[in-house]
């Protein structure tokens, strides 16, 4: 009986040619599209650690023939990178929070069926993914509310993100209903609902939109530029671009720094190494949080 059940699932497990020949497709299709995703950043590492004269001989590498650091010297040269890193993981950290906490509580009495007026709410917030003020009465509302050279100009006229409300509160609404009403039979009231069931049940999801939240705040360079005036404020998107631009005048009148053999680090090179130090941090919360896609990805698969 044993020996027919093995057989049996052995036979089971046997794909025909066909399965065998779409898979095949299916990996080369996935090992592709990583190849092709992966190769240009690889490009830009390795061109970040190369001289002027192989930038200029050689079209494409992902290794140097000759290894400088030049280029990061010249970035690091005088220390604002630093304070730029700085600025920018406490826009990120603390906007994020902001953005959670706005977006949630938002979110959570949204997706209440029985709420009066919740119709109206959401249409509101389907209106601004389709219109915006623009920069000019943004710029006017962020001065009237007193917040220019505030970190709290890039944090709060951003903190809820229609797009990712409509998710989460999408996901809100998937929740058992069951046990909140078992909740309250214990006592529980709303808020202890919301933070000891709805939050902790909702980590994919608020995973998810919190990476969201963390890139944008990360990758900000525009409303820096527009909202903040004093140098000690600015993130390290606003440092690395004065850092090119000074790359490029050094380049243009012949200059020469002290960075060893290989003399002046590339414009190219310094552009080259201001993308991986801007790059580089968040990839590293990546690897944090992708256990929560995949959870939200089961979720929704079993969900259908």
């Amino acid at each position: 009986m044993f020996a027919a059940n093995v057989i049996q699932k052995k036979h089971k497990m046997k794909k025909s040619p066909a399965e065998r020949v779409g898979m095949a497709v299916v990996y080369f299709i996935c090992i592709l599209a990583g190849v092709l995703t992966i190769t240009p950043f690889l490009y830009v590492l390795a061109g970040s650690f190369a001289t002027e004269r192989e930038l200029v001989e050689r079209s494409f590498f992902i290794i140097p023939h000759t290894f400088s650091l030049n280029a990061y010297k010249y970035i690091v040269n005088d220390g604002s990178i630093f304070r730029g890193l700085g600025n920018s993981f406490l826009i990120m950290i603390v906007g994020t929070v902001i953005n959670m906490l706005f977006t949630t509580t938002l979110a959570y009495p949204l997706s209440k069926h029985n709420l009066r007026g919740r119709n109206l709410v959401l249409n509101m917030v389907i209106v601004t993914m389709l219109f915006s003020g623009g920069m000019i009465p943004n710029y006017l509302v962020v001065k009237g509310l007193h917040m220019l050279d505030s970190y709290l100009a890039l944090m709060i006229p951003g903190a809820i993100n229609a797009f990712n409300l409509i998710i989460v509160k999408n996901f809100f609404q998937e929740l058992p209903g069951e046990l909140e009403e078992a909740a309250k039979i214990d006592g529980c009231s709303d808020i202890g609902i919301f933070c000891k069931i709805v939050l902790p049940l909702s980590k994919p999801a608020l995973a998810s939109v919190g990476l969201f939240y963390a890139v944008s705040h990360w990758n900000d360079f525009f409303n820096s530029l527009i909202y903040l005036n004093s140098t000690e404020k600015f993130p390290v998107q606003i440092i690395l671009r004065q850092i090119v631009l000074l790359a490029q005048g050094v380049s243009a009148d012949g200059s020469s720094l002290d960075f060893g053999a290989n003399g002046t680090p590339p414009e190219q090179a310094v552009r080259m190494a201001a993308t991986v130090v801007a790059t580089i941090p968040i990839l590293v919360v990546y690897p944090f949080v992708q256990k929560y896609f995949e959870q939200g990805v089961m979720v929704g698969a079993v969900k259908g």
